[in-house]
């Protein structure tokens, strides 16, 4: 029996912005615990959100770059649920009138690309975290994440496979760090995705049930529980089961989805617009300004390093993986060497931090040691072997390339009549220089040894 997949994906994006939403808590990472509060996020009695500017900003960029429709009108609602690390009991977001809705992104998987449309992306506040291995047989809460700004991106169900939902999610990442509206580390909890997944025989209309693996934070999680649940829903099908509607975990460590709590529907959440909030209205002005000001997107950046700086466009699409490396790229290649500047740039430091586990933001090579650097390479002064000499040295120690040259014994010689003469003085060095000739060597391996029965295993 045949199967297709459908899936929908919710990404959620924590806005880089200084204050939470709806208060003047810090967005800080890494502070002790419940130091980030403030007595909105606590929800006290008495007390009133105001919406954080900054992060419409930010959401409409996102907006813009994928062509959606930017609503002069928004406004917020009360999704109600009780968790302990929701003082409030409700979670202000935005069900009825989203700040976008209907763009899309192209993602590439293998041979082929595709479009996936995005169905909406609105603004809602996090919620606190519960801690389960601090006190014995008891549950902490930390109030630090509370309130702090999220774009939720939430995807048509076009997804066909867990290939391409990676995809998706790296495409999603790699624009938010681009528009700098997102540090885009999922480590820290800057992106998570809920992976909505069916499947359904082919040729069938009606979608299958569905389920909602919640908080996947890495690429390779989101693959894995994907391909999981797949399985897990074909083999029930199969067997002659139905496939409940549920949220569902994914455990890394056993590589399954397990099952969290039965899914619910908009109607359990009893949404109602928000008593303490109007509605949000933009100015057409000013959204023309934010278009205006939106930096160049991946897919100009890798037009353009392909014919401004004549690479491949593989080593482009590596490039552009982060807005930072592109523009390092760019700062240290002209269009006479971008070729030697991205093969310096992939082959050896990119290696070399990956090979230390570092980011790309504790990268100790300079701008301008990767420009002497490629300098030297340009102009034949060293050679291949050269260069990986004073790359390690340089990546060690620091210094200066074209000094290091000569301290390392390391230039090129480049006048023909030095190497002319230095051939003529080593007469034993075998070639043939009749004029016209192709030049054969001689005399420079030994005889081949003869192997015989009694020396061919020592040999």
């Amino acid at each position: 029996m045949s199967w297709e997949t459908v899936i929908g994906l919710e990404i959620h994006v924590q806005l880089s912005t200084k204050s939470k939403l709806f208060s003047g808590g810090s967005t800080e990472f890494g502070a002790e615990s419940n130091t980030h509060v403030d007595l909105i996020d606590m929800g006290l009695p008495g007390v009133l959100p105001v919406a954080n500017k900054e992060a419409f900003y930010k959401a409409i960029r996102f907006g813009l770059a994928t062509g959606a429709n930017i609503n002069q009108t928004s406004s917020f609602d009360r999704k109600n649920y009780f968790y302990p690390d929701l003082p409030k009991g409700y979670q202000i977001t935005q069900m009825t009138q989203p700040i976008v809705e209907k763009g899309s992104i192209k993602i590439a998987v293998d041979d082929y690309e595709k479009e996936i449309n995005i169905t909406r992306a609105h603004l809602d506040e996090d919620a606190g975290k519960s801690i389960h291995d601090m006190f014995e047989g008891e549950t902490g809460v930390d109030l630090n994440r509370a309130g702090t700004p999220l774009l939720e991106i939430v995807s048509e169900p076009e997804i066909s496979n867990a290939k391409e939902a990676v995809a998706y999610f790296k495409a999603i990442r790699q624009l938010v760090t681009f528009l700098d509206i997102c540090d885009g580390n999922m480590a820290q909890g800057s992106m998570r995705c809920d992976a909505n997944v069916s499947v359904r025989k082919i040729g069938e209309e009606k979608l299958g049930t569905r389920t909602e693996t919640k908080n996947v934070n890495s690429f390779r999680f989101v693959e894995k529980a994907i391909q999981y649940e797949i399985e897990r829903q074909i083999h029930e099908i199969e067997s002659g089961n139905e496939i409940t509607q549920e949220t569902r975990l994914y455990d890394p460590e056993k590589n399954e989805t397990r099952s969290m709590r039965s899914k619910e529907e908009a109607h359990d959440y009893r949404y109602f617009p928000c008593p303490d909030l109007l509605n949000i209205e933009l100015e057409r002005g000013g959204v023309d300004k934010i278009r205006d000001d939106l930096p160049e997107l991946p897919d100009q950046k890798k037009l353009k390093f392909i014919n401004d700086f004549n690479i491949t466009p593989y080593d482009a699409e590596v490039i552009i993986a982060e807005q930072v490396t592109a523009e390092f790229f760019e700062a240290i290649a002209t269009n006479t060497d971008g070729k030697i500047a991205a093969n310096l740039l992939i082959n050896e430091l990119f290696g070399r931090l990956n090979k230390d586990n570092l980011s790309f933001k504790e990268n100790p090579i300079t701008v301008k040691q990767m420009r002497e650097l490629i300098d030297l390479i340009k102009l034949d002064k060293i050679s291949s072997k050269g260069s990986k000499e004073i790359f390690d040295h340089i990546w060690k120690s620091g210094g200066n390339p074209a000094e290091l040259v000569n301290e390392l014994g390391l230039e090129q010689v480049q006048d023909t009549g030095l190497i002319e003469k230095i051939v003529d003085a080593e007469g034993h060095v075998g070639f043939d220089v009749t004029p016209n000739v192709v030049p054969t060597m001689r005399y420079l391996l030994p005889p081949k040894p003869i192997i015989t029965a009694e020396n061919a295993v020592s040999y």
